[in-house]
């Protein structure tokens, strides 16, 4: 970004020189005018710094520059210059969007200062404004989905081929891995965009209510049903249904979803009257329902009727060079919602974070993000991390050079762990060579027992 521009309007030209020569000494550039229409030729959205105008100037006072300059851009700054009689219009200024004024007589050094902080306050803005439109301008998968890893190509690749079908969707993963992020992709990417998507978290719903929450219920259907209720599954027609945790479902009712998963009908608690559901369901699981099924805790004829199409969320730890790129994306989303700066991000802190196993998966990383951004996390190891997992030393002091040889061994550390120490599998997935994986295990002292 450029240097930040104070934009002076007084038609008072000893003043306006001076106020001027006064500023520059103090580190500003600036642009004075005596001509406020001149003035206005600078200001536009992108503009970088303050707008400073005296009120009392023949043609249109500043009243009429500062609501020129804010059809333009409402958030930029402006100071205005008062003489003592026009205090109350300042304060009616104020009212009207004015960053600040300054009545006559006043230090060079004053005005200064209220300029600094109104163009820190614009390079804030402006700032916010790029990285808004950077995340807009992101494909939709790759700005939900982030990741250049294989296992990510071939999550975005699944779900951009499942979207535009209704096919029901059953999606496994570790919790906080984005379970809820792909169900919401598989639902604005397809055609039914448009319509509800309704996120029920199985596991968070009362037993003894779920029932009347999913189907609804007629007016005195039970204790305290006052009145006829939509249930979830009928507000949903046209749209979605994301059953998260599916697995916490009860028995019980596992019985009766799988009969509206089959005739895409419902019956309201309290009536025998059949509705029809134009209805997705996408389902969530942290575990193997299989296995569950096999042990009793979830009904098998349930979990083959969602397994038509399985969507399988890759954990963190599997694709660890996907970190850095993930956690500057979720560092500016950070940045968007807690309107600060984002610190510097040293290649040796983006690098211990790769090194990380991430048990809590990309919700664990957001957390760090945030963290980073609202300048709790100083650039020192996450809670957890050691140099035992794969990194040793102060590397916030090492050349580049040292910097990326240490993530180059971390990522082939990862990958050896990952594939239990399989060469063939660990070569072919970081696309080396048998020898040049040997060559860099060597360099680096790794070994298969690091697996």
């Amino acid at each position: 970004m450029e240097q930040a521009c104070v934009l002076l309007v007084d038609d008072e030209s000893d003043l306006r020189h001076s106020l001027a020569q006064g500023l520059e000494l103090t580190g500003h550039r600036v642009v004075a005018t005596g001509a406020p229409e001149e003035a206005l030729q600078h200001v536009n959205r992108g503009f970088y710094g303050v707008l400073v105008t005296d009120i009392r100037m023949p043609g249109f006072d500043g009243f009429e520059v500062m609501r020129r300059a804010m059809e333009i851009d409402p958030a930029l700054p402006v100071v205005l210059i008062t003489g003592h009689g026009d205090v109350p219009l300042a304060v009616e200024a104020m009212r009207a969007g004015a960053y600040d004024f300054m009545e006559k007589p006043f230090s060079v050094g004053h005005l200064a200062s209220v300029a600094e902080r109104a163009i820190e306050k614009r390079r804030l803005v402006l700032e916010n404004r790029i990285l808004r439109e950077d995340l807009a301008d992101r494909s939709g998968l790759e700005s939900r989905l982030v990741g250049r890893s294989p296992s990510m190509e071939r999550l975005r690749q699944m779900v951009l081929a499942l979207a535009p079908t209704d096919a029901d969707v059953l999606i496994l993963g570790e919790t906080g891995s984005g379970k809820d992020v792909v169900a919401r992709a598989l639902h604005d990417e397809g055609p039914r965009k448009g319509k509800a998507f309704v996120a029920l978290n199985c596991g968070a719903l009362p037993a003894e209510i779920i029932e009347s929450e999913l189907f609804g219920h007629e007016k005195g259907a039970f204790t305290g049903a006052s009145g006829q209720r939509i249930g979830k599954l009928e507000y949903a027609h046209g749209g979605t249904v994301f059953l998260d945790e599916i697995e916490s479902m009860p028995l019980e009712l596992q019985v009766k979803l799988l009969r509206v998963i089959e005739t895409r009908s419902i019956e309201r608690l309290g009536s025998n009257k059949s509705i029809d559901l134009d209805v997705r369901f996408i389902a969530a699981s942290k575990e193997d329902l299989e296995k569950a099924g096999q042990e009793g805790r979830f009904r098998l004829d349930l979990f083959y009727r969602l397994n038509v199409v399985t969507v399988p969320i890759p954990p963190l730890r599997d694709r660890l060079e996907d970190v850095p790129l993930l956690f500057q994306h979720l560092a500016i989303e950070a940045r968007a919602r807690y309107r600060r700066e984002i610190p510097d991000m040293s290649p040796a802190y983006l690098a211990r974070l790769a090194s990380r196993p991430w048990p809590g998966n990309v919700r664990e990383l957001r957390n760090v993000a945030d963290r980073f951004v609202l300048g709790l996390e100083s650039g020192s190891l996450p809670d957890g991390l050691s140099p035992a997992h794969g990194l040793g030393g102060d590397l916030t002091q090492d050349s580049l050079s040292d910097q990326v040889a240490a993530y180059e061994r971390a990522l082939i550390a990862t990958a050896l762990t990952r594939n239990e120490g399989s060469i063939k599998a660990t070569y072919e997935g970081l696309g080396l060579s048998r020898k040049a994986l040997y060559e860099k295990m060597r360099k680096y002292g790794l070994g298969r027992e690091d697996a």
